[in-house]
């Protein structure tokens, strides 16, 4: 069985490292150059919450030559059916692609090659690129799960139990029924989290401990929640947490009360830097309307508000368009907001 990582990032390539190292052959392929030339020289090295450096096939998409049965899709969602049919000149005529990218990207996988040949994974974890070669995980181990299915309501089992076996050389899987539900609880810790991450300049666990970004945080979340329900859709579990029980409110109570829990579910990833900020950091466009703005989206179909949401896209682009840069001066942005 040939297996790609196609986006091999920081988080494509520890993931590369321990599907390496549990004797499946897997290839990392990027565009990045000199990372692809450390990879091959040094292998991939992975610091943080763990340490190793696991020898891997390393590749630029022009070195390709074979056909893979599996693409694990972890390119950016920035133009995104376009990198999508990039990625199927090197699938086999049988093959499938699991797109592990942030936001909602499985509808542009299965523009293109359909749903049946279509699945998708939420990651619950998180890294950053150190330098070329040298990824460090964030995320404590006990914390890496993914969370996989399909939107396709014909589901191929036996395929969905391969990438199971894949991916669990890294971590626990679970294989979610309500699968966009699944896609939606990511999708609010990356506008949460991650939004406020990009706007501020920091890690998750600076954003949640400081109060006034973690009242933002908190409000996000709201938002999120809110328009799930109006979109008929149920926010599933993360880690065996239910999210909606614990975050959301509907009085002074329980609103405290989710406002002390924040820390506490973020601190296995505290150490987590949002891949926008890391992204804004090196000059680059970000994903920040297929994350925050697809919430925006949904509000104004539905007519709800979502103006917390609003200001992290606002925010965000003013950084990328030189504007503005990220930093806690930010937050006096959303003191108006109702």
């Amino acid at each position: 069985m040939n297996i790609a990582i196609y986006g091999a990032g920081s988080i494509g390539t520890i993931l590369g490292a321990y599907i390496t190292k549990g004797g499946l052959n897997v290839d990392l392929i990027s565009r990045n150059t000199s990372h692809i030339k450390a990879l091959k020289t040094n292998g991939a090295r992975i610091i943080g919450t763990v340490e190793m450096t696991v020898p891997v096939n390393a590749f630029l998409p022009e070195e390709v030559s074979k056909k893979y049965d599996i693409i694990f899709l972890l390119t950016k969602i920035v133009d995104n059916l376009s990198t999508v049919r990039t990625c199927v000149s090197h699938l086999a005529d049988d093959g499938i692609i699991c797109t592990m990218q942030n936001g909602l990207p499985e509808m542009d996988v299965a523009e293109v090659i359909g749903e049946s040949r279509s699945f998708g994974c939420a990651i619950a974890w998180g890294a950053t690129m150190v330098d070329n070669g040298i990824c460090e995980l964030t995320s404590e181990p006990d914390s890496i799960t993914f969370s996989l299915g399909s939107f396709s309501k014909n589901v191929d089992i036996n395929r969905l139990n391969t990438i199971k076996s894949i991916l669990e050389t890294m971590g626990r899987v679970e294989v979610k029924k309500n699968f966009i539900g699944a896609r939606w609880s990511k999708l609010l810790i990356n506008c949460s989290f991650s939004g406020m991450s990009a706007v501020l300049g920091c890690t998750f666990g600076e954003a949640a401990k400081n109060k006034e970004s973690r009242l933002c945080i908190q409000k996000i979340i709201k938002e999120c929640i809110d328009v799930s329900r109006l979109a008929g859709i149920k926010i599933e579990p993360v880690q065996g947490k239910d999210i909606c029980k614990l975050l959301d409110y509907n009085n002074k109570l329980k609103q405290f009360i989710s406002f002390q829990i924040i820390p506490i579910a973020i601190k296995k990833h505290r150490l987590l830097k949002a891949s926008m900020l890391q992204d804004l950091e090196k000059g680059r466009i970000t994903e920040v309307d297929g994350i925050n703005g697809i919430i925006c989206k949904y509000g104004s179909k539905f007519n709800f508000p979502t103006p917390y949401n609003n200001m992290i896209v606002k925010i965000v682009h003013e950084i990328e368009q030189g504007k503005a840069k990220p930093s806690f001066e930010n937050l006096d942005r959303f003191n108006d907001l109702t």
